[in-house]
């Protein structure tokens, strides 16, 4: 397979997994797509992805800058910790304050007067979790020589995973729209089960911030988050 396919593909193949499981940006694009429209949820997916794509090209360029900045993450860690706090109340109160036979009522924070883009791209950004994610990745594709350090490997990289993760949001953001679709008049249940799951996503936060494994110890660690896929990844090289 061409090299530079190869680099495609493993970015593309690292960013959809990656944009699976659910998290804060994901279930927040999501819940817009409910209760604006899939534009909506694609300006906000488009622009958390913007922030990423900045990310991904800061911890290619600057490995050994980015490691040393572990104050910053762990501030951010805290500041990160506070908006799904924000948000797991906003989708209760919403919950709490609507009927099923009355007009469906946002979460507080939908109701920003900021554009879904602009919304997309502060939430992103004081998200410290792909950094180390994209930190690992890179280190691992960069030892086993599937990237090297040249601006056509980097851009075809990145390309990569714009698409992987865009393809991922149009999971949650279709889902979404498709899910506002079969409980219409009902959205204040799903509120009650989004409002649940950022709860867990803050509680597993604290959890890991506590036991000092949270963005600090991935960048420190990188193997621990890229050892599950490396065999998918071995396989790609070997193509």
């Amino acid at each position: 397979m061409h090299q530079l396919l190869r680099i495609f593909l493993t970015g593309m193949f690292i960013s959809f997994l990656g944009s699976l499981p659910l998290g804060t940006l994901n279930v927040a694009a999501m819940q817009i797509a409910i209760y604006k429209s899939i534009a909506a949820g694609l300006w906000f997916s488009s622009g958390s992805l913007t922030v990423e794509v900045i990310y991904v090209r800061l911890s290619l360029v600057a490995m050994d800058w980015v490691r040393k900045q572990k104050r910053l993450f762990q501030i951010l860690e805290y500041v990160t910790l506070a908006i799904i706090v924000l948000l797991a109340v906003s989708s209760f109160w919403a919950a709490a304050h609507a009927k099923a036979s009355e007009v469906p009522v946002e979460p507080l924070y939908l109701r920003s007067p900021l554009h879904p883009y602009l919304l997309g791209l502060v939430m992103s950004a004081v998200n410290p979790v792909q950094i180390p994610f994209w930190f690992g990745w890179s280190t691992v594709l960069f030892t086993k020589k599937i990237l090297l350090p040249r601006n056509d490997h980097y851009n075809t990289y990145i390309t990569g995973i714009a698409l992987g993760t865009l393809f991922g949001n149009f999971v949650f953001v279709f889902g979404g729209h498709a899910i506002a679709g079969k409980i219409s008049g009902n959205q204040h249940i799903l509120n009650w089960v989004i409002g649940g799951i950022f709860t867990l996503t803050a509680l597993i936060q604290v959890y890991k911030m506590y036991r000092n494994r949270g963005a600090v110890h991935r960048l420190e660690h990188p193997e621990e988050q890229t050892k599950p896929f490396e065999d998918e990844i071995d396989q790609i090289q070997q193509t």
